[in-house]
């Protein structure tokens, strides 16, 4: 009698699916550039991969409202995820000079493939910064000074109304501490994560300023600017620019910067203008739409003016949302190295903020440091000074190790991260970033 095969045995429609088949559907999306009919119709490889980076980060660390370890499960799924997005990077490579002996003794130079320097320098540094991160949160494990209640339990509403969150979430657990407030060990356990976070977060938004840097500008962007800076400011904020003593603190000063609606349109009025004053400056033709009547070096002044503002407005307000120019740059992006490097910079800058959100929260309920937190900026929490000159730029990476306990518990310097590239010509993040956190000082 003839044998059958036998009929493959179906899974349960109810069935959870197991972790291979999960993979196997996300590399497809990654791989159909989320064009699920096969149609060809995807977004680019670039685009597909900074997308899955975000949102990995974003199933993982979207609901990390207190300061508390992550789940194993969460941890776990995070490194192997992160790992697998990221071992695309090991394959982009560059061909570099290398010594070789040959047989006879003689040395010769040949050719040899290595992962692009880039990539090379900063995709470590970046690990480093995610381990940071998450040993930070393991560090708050034993802590039992403080604890978290629903907004709506909250009860003292006169404090809590005095130390409300500027970003009014009002879904957050809020941290209650003792009555007396935070033991002097716990109050410098604290400041001190902070000042961890604190050097995480300016490394990060370095790293995420010089990327998006060296991005190209997409033509898109291009033809919807005004044909002059003038008209992308405005009348009063132009005229402001370019008067003939310029202060940029006083400048600031004349605009209302009180919501983060009108920061990110100044933000997208200034970085135009930019834009527009560097192609110009490089117009060869000035007969044509992009011609002016403006000196060059006058030009050039008021472009470094512009960014001069561009860097203060980053600096004071990290958490302000993406201008138009940087996420159309993302969007245009053919460069998969580049999407990698200002997707997981940009995730792990949204992490050390709201990290450190959840520890300024606790340390405004502490009745000895509340008085010191409300007369602060976060300038100076970032410790970021106000010496930031038109012409004056710090060409300096910020370098650091995770390792900052000893054996016996006690606390040890935080040190600069290492590895991070940087463009000499950038005026970015980097103003004052080499320097360490400053003991006790105590972004999403």
């Amino acid at each position: 009698m003839a044998c059958r095969d036998e009929a493959p045995i179906k899974q349960p429609k109810d069935h959870p699916p197991t972790e291979i088949e999960q993979m196997k559907e996300r590399f497809s999306k990654l791989l159909l550039g989320e064009d699920m009919s096969g149609g060809g119709k995807g977004v680019s490889s670039a685009l597909a991969l900074s997308n899955a980076i975000t949102n990995l980060a974003a199933s993982v660390f979207g609901e990390q409202w207190r300061l508390e370890p992550m789940s194993v499960e969460r941890k776990t799924r995070w490194r192997k995820e992160i790992d697998l997005l990221l071992s695309v990077t090991d394959y982009i490579v560059e061909f570099v000079a290398s010594q070789q002996k040959s047989k006879d003794g003689t040395n010769m130079e040949i050719m040899v493939t290595r992962q692009r320097n880039d990539l090379h320098m900063n995709i470590p540094a970046l690990r480093k910064l995610d381990a940071m991160l998450i040993d930070c949160l393991d560090n708050f494990k034993d802590q039992s000074e403080f604890y978290y209640v629903s907004s709506k339990d909250s009860g003292d509403s006169n404090k809590d109304n005095a130390s409300k969150r500027k970003d009014d979430k009002w879904w957050l657990p809020t941290p209650k501490v003792p009555t007396n407030g935070l033991s002097e060990n716990s109050r410098k356990f604290m400041q001190y994560q902070k000042d961890c976070v604190n050097q995480v977060l300016k490394a990060a938004m370095a790293i995420n300023a010089q990327v998006l840097s060296e991005m190209e500008i997409p033509e898109n962007y291009i033809e919807l600017l005004p044909k002059n800076g003038r008209e992308s400011l405005g009348d009063s904020v132009y005229r402001n620019i370019t008067v003939e003593f310029f202060d940029p603190d006083q400048f600031l000063s004349t605009l209302d910067l009180s919501s983060e609606h009108k920061i990110l349109d100044l933000k997208d009025r200034i970085e135009a203008s930019i834009v527009i004053w560097k192609r110009k400056m490089n117009q060869k033709d000035g007969k044509s739409a992009w011609g002016s009547a403006v000196s060059l070096e006058k030009r050039e002044l008021f472009e470094e003016r512009a960014e001069t503002i561009l860097i203060i407005l980053k600096h004071r307000f990290p958490g302000t949302p993406q201008s138009s120019l940087d996420i159309s740059k993302i969007q245009y992006n053919r460069d998969i190295g580049q999407a990698v490097l200002e997707s997981y910079s940009r995730i792990l800058e949204s992490l050390a903020f709201t990290v450190m959100s959840r520890i300024e929260d606790v340390l405004r309920r502490d009745t000895k440091c509340f008085e010191t937190l409300t007369s602060m900026t976060l300038l100076d929490f970032m410790n970021w000074g106000p010496d930031i000159s038109d012409n004056e730029t710090k060409k300096e990476s910020p370098t650091g190790n995770s390792d900052n306990l000893t054996a016996e518990g006690e606390l040890k310097p935080v040190q600069k991260l290492q590895n991070i590239v940087t463009n000499n010509k950038l005026v970015s993040y980097l103003e004052n970033i080499s320097g360490g956190p400053k003991s006790p000082v105590a972004r999403h």
